[in-house]
């Protein structure tokens, strides 16, 4: 994967700034010290290069996180959040082959991971306002 550009950068943060600040009012610092080390996986509007899915990817300790999972509500309902997750599942595999993988999923997504392989582990928590719960897939 090669680096982002300022152009797609501004793009992926828009998206995940509409979706996950004001869409879901949620109020939090959207850049963090994990966007530097992640890779970065998105699908852009060929037309006007606007981001319509995306997801972050990186190592954190013994196991493999992908977030920040968001697809526009301009595609959603036609199959890009299964493709977006697919090429997450392909980039994790192809950059750490076999190693497990854990995420913090919102709880209302948790059924859509399911049918991917994951499982939830514990309990549901509230992170930056929202209930989440760990999943992994081995």
């Amino acid at each position: 994967m090669q680096d982002l550009t300022a152009e797609e950068f501004y793009h992926v943060l828009k998206l995940r700034i509409d979706t996950f600040v004001v869409e879901q009012h949620r109020i939090y610092h959207e850049l963090d010290a994990n966007d530097p080390k992640a890779i970065h996986v998105f699908f852009q509007d060929d037309e006007n290069q606007e981001a319509q899915a995306y997801a972050r990817i990186f190592e954190q300790g013994d196991h493999v996180t992908f977030g920040r999972v968001v697809t526009s509500k301009a595609v959603r309902g036609q199959g890009m959040g299964g493709k977006l997750l697919e090429q997450i599942l392909a980039v994790c595999e192809k950059n750490w082959p076999g190693k497990e993988i854990k995420i913090e999923a919102q709880s209302q997504v948790v059924g859509y991971y399911e049918k991917y392989g994951f499982s939830t582990v514990g309990e549901q928590f509230i992170l930056e306002g929202t209930p989440h719960i760990e999943m992994v897939k081995k």
